[in-house]
């Protein structure tokens, strides 16, 4: 036991954590003065603490130990749980901008709470990020009487919010719960408002990421999407697969050095880079197909795209071997595993071509409107912080990618001998 307390002790980490202990004992100190107090009492304190920070009178590491002193009160009132002093530098870490590396077991939900009240005390609004709706619905409901007692309203936005008026007034709640996929894909629906009082996010003032590890590292690239119709005409489609199935597949004739170089057929496909080239023939045969006198005008650039497409189809994209037809539907085989990858489509029109070749009805073209990845996302906010219980292995990425560092909080069993041996 005393070999694994010195482990955990002896490092920098050791430091650290012995830092943030100096700072509980203050906020020890004042737990018999807040117990003290009725609950009216207890709220005017808080207010005052509130209103000073807001007026610009107080900063927040000013009113740090009295507000956890007072959430600690607070939670073992509306609650029954009171927290733990590793709990408390759990808080004080979030409060910093850092990530709380703690034990399944050691509360974490609980240890929100005090870096949660102390920072929404700016009323620049606090987001807490969960992995799913479960987790958001279930941490805001049971967290809510410590936040509503000291006079806080709180939002959770999850997949079933879906009018925009609700969603807004889930945002503007003093503190708000929700997943990072909810988050992330409001802020890009409000990038593409036209003006900024329909937009339901205000500033990313300060947020702290549950299970940080999975959302910020390992869902980090994972890009959020919103697409729209191209507004195409579908008869395109059909009517550049049929001019492809008149083209000739011609090739490359070899020549002599320095002689111009000679094709035959209406268009040559290059295998090595997956490209289709029309030959002049193949131009002239295209134009007259299509009725126009230049493919390759501004006007015209949408036929000679779907002609590209279309061919590449039909001489490019094998049946049974890059895409199978079922029920209906185009469906990739992924490449490196051979499996169906359903629900993904090929891009600029491509897939189009593909339905129009099988004869299968054709789906309705999409664009990318808007796109961010999770990491640019979370880089936004004024002050980022994270809880899980296991970060150290990514430290240094989290250092790298968003000036996060990494604290390991021993268990409260282990601080508790450490306090015995001090």
């Amino acid at each position: 036991m005393i070999k694994n307390i010195l482990k955990v002790f002896g490092t920098q980490n050791d430091k650290i954590v012995k830092n943030y202990l100096k700072k509980v004992k203050h906020i020890n100190a004042l737990e018999s003065t807040y117990e003290s107090m009725d609950d009216e009492a207890l709220k005017s304190a808080f207010e005052a603490f509130k209103i000073a920070v807001k007026n610009g009178e107080k900063t927040l590491d000013d009113v740090l130990y009295d507000s956890f002193a007072i959430t600690r009160e607070v939670s073992k009132r509306t609650l029954g749980l009171r927290h733990y002093d590793v709990q408390m530098v759990g808080g004080m870490v979030l409060n910093d901008g850092d990530i709380a590396e703690m034990k399944t077991g050691e509360g974490k939900t609980l240890v929100a709470t005090l870096a949660v009240v102390l920072n929404a005390m700016t009323g620049k609004g606090v987001h807490v990020v969960t992995v799913n709706d479960y987790l958001a619905s279930r941490d805001s409901q049971e967290m809510s009487p410590i936040y509503e007692f000291l006079g806080y309203n709180v939002g959770c936005i999850t997949s079933g919010i879906h009018g925009e008026g609700e969603r807004k007034a889930q945002y503007d709640a003093d503190i708000t719960y929700g997943t990072n996929n909810e988050y992330g894909f409001d802020y890009l629906r409000d990038n593409m408002k036209v003006r900024a009082e329909e937009k339901v996010q205000r500033e990313h003032n300060y947020a702290i990421v549950d299970e940080v590890d999975s959302i910020l590292i390992d869902e980090a690239r994972t890009p959020l999407i919103i697409s729209g119709p191209t507004q195409r005409d579908h008869n395109h489609y059909a009517q550049a697969d049929a001019i492809a199935k008149q083209m000739q597949r011609g090739e490359k004739i070899e020549v002599k050095a320095g002689e111009d170089e000679k094709t035959t057929g209406d268009f040559i496909v290059d295998e090595k880079n997956r490209t289709i080239v029309m030959t002049e023939d193949g131009l002239q045969k295209a134009q007259d197909l299509f009725e126009v006198e230049n493919l390759y005008s501004l006007e015209n650039a949408a036929l000679s795209h779907h002609l590209d497409q279309a061919l590449k189809a039909h001489y490019i994209f094998e049946k049974d071997v890059d895409y199978v037809v079922q029920d209906n539907e185009i469906i990739i085989v992924d490449e490196f595993t051979g499996r169906l990858s359903e629900g993904r489509r090929y891009s600029e029109g491509l897939h189009q071509a593909l339905e129009a070749k099988e004869n299968v009805e054709i789906q309705e073209e999409s664009q990318t409107l808007a796109e961010i990845t999770y990491q640019n996302y979370f880089r936004l906010y004024n002050k980022l912080a994270g809880m899980t219980g296991t970060a150290q292995t990514e430290a240094t990425e989290f250092a790298q990618i968003y000036n996060l560092d990494v604290i390991s909080i021993p268990t409260k069993y282990l601080l508790l001998e450490k306090i015995k041996m001090t």
